[in-house]
């Protein structure tokens, strides 16, 4: 049968991403009872109570079609960003709405310029549509090399992606970095920012509001989401704020309903929610500070962060405390995922959950002494 199938040629060699376990599986494999998942940078505290009331509410109606544009979740992110409708596309998460800009933007030889380690649907979702990635390494101290980027663009440069902060390293690139970067970059190529980390990150008076730089230059593409601060991981949510230009022409291949009506419903009452919002971030830091002061006590290196996780240099082989805390019910993530043998990058919990992890993670350490 196989000689009869006739794939597409840039599916022979695609990266496939691969997520974190699942917790059943966790518990299945290691005959577990209970398992802390610190390993997806999920929100500990759940959706806000005001989303959980609108998912309520808006499932009794499942059996009708949402809205294929979306319009009210547009019109209050709008209102929330003082922006225009029209500067807003909504997707099923920010992965579907990668590959979209990737469809939208890539044609066979196109080049697209990413640092290394970030986030693996950049390099997905350009090779998927034949493009040509040019991958640029973090400097030592785990930032984009925007020097290198500026030299790397060519002709055939379409896009340069910077994930601001960084997943899988949590750091920020600053106003200084980034109005360098769009100071040099030529108006034809496009410039992804992520910020699907926005609400941690903004609380640093060095951060760069992507917003800030669409307004001067609207060859801009601006990705959030709904996953992280709100807590919808699970309804998949996620939006591009652009030019109007831009929008109109991914919103030609975004999907008739690339939305569920659930989801536009729970993001809209989540943006209501400012306290919900305010306790999420809040707990995010007082969970990651306790992380950094047992590294620091340890003498072990850690990056610092404005997201939801922090990447830290354990010293020792991310495998063996990858499975080590799995043995012990904690899920994280190993660096060796993203060729940092010795990391590993844990996602901030309750508190109750951060005591637990750093418990299990001071038993493994031991092991090795």
């Amino acid at each position: 049968m196989e000689k009869y199938l006739k794939f597409r040629k840039e599916l022979e060699k695609l990266k496939v991403y691969v997520p974190g376990k699942p917790i059943e599986e966790v518990m299945k494999e290691y005959g577990l009872t209970k398992i802390v998942k610190l390993a997806s940078n999920e929100n500990p505290l759940g959706p806000s109570p005001l989303a959980i009331e609108a998912i309520k509410k808006e499932a009794l109606s499942v059996n009708i079609y949402p809205d294929g544009i979306a319009d009210d979740l547009r019109i209050k992110l709008a209102d929330y960003y003082g922006i225009n409708k029209e500067n807003l596309v909504i997707g099923n998460g920010g992965e579907q709405l990668l590959f979209l800009i990737a469809q939208a933007l890539i044609s066979e030889g196109d080049e697209a310029i990413m640092a290394n380690p970030s986030f693996a649907l950049y390099d997905i979702s350009v090779s998927m549509m034949g493009g040509k990635v040019v991958s640029l390494p973090l400097d030592k101290e785990f930032k984009h090399d925007f020097k290198g980027f500026i030299n790397a663009i060519t002709d055939k440069t379409k896009i340069v992606y910077v994930c601001n902060p960084n997943n899988p390293t949590g750091n920020i690139m600053t106003k200084d970095e980034v109005e360098y970067l769009v100071s040099n970059i030529p108006e034809h190529v496009v410039l992804v920012l992520d910020e699907a980390y926005y609400e941690y990150a903004i609380r640093n008076a060095e951060y760069n509001d992507g917003l800030d730089i669409l307004k001067k230059r609207p060859n801009t593409i601006i990705l959030r989401t709904f996953s992280k601060v709100a807590g919808l991981a699970g309804l998949r949510v996620g939006y591009l704020i652009s030019s109007p230009e831009i929008i109109t022409e991914i919103m030609k291949i975004k999907g008739v309903f690339n939305s569920n009506k659930v989801a536009q419903k729970a993001a809209i009452a989540s943006l209501d929610d400012a306290d919900h919002i305010k306790n999420t971030v809040d707990l995010n830091y007082e969970s990651l500070g306790k992380m950094q002061k047992f590294f620091e006590e340890r003498n072990l290196y850690y990056v610092k962060t404005n997201t939801n996780f922090i990447f830290a240099d354990m010293g020792i082989d991310s495998r063996f405390v990858f499975e080590e805390l799995m043995k012990r019910g904690m899920i994280i993530r190993p660096g060796f995922l993203w060729g940092e043998d010795n990391f590993i990058r844990i996602s901030s919990g309750t508190m109750e959950q951060t005591n637990q992890f750093l418990s299990a993670l001071k038993e493994v350490l031991e092991l090795k002494k």
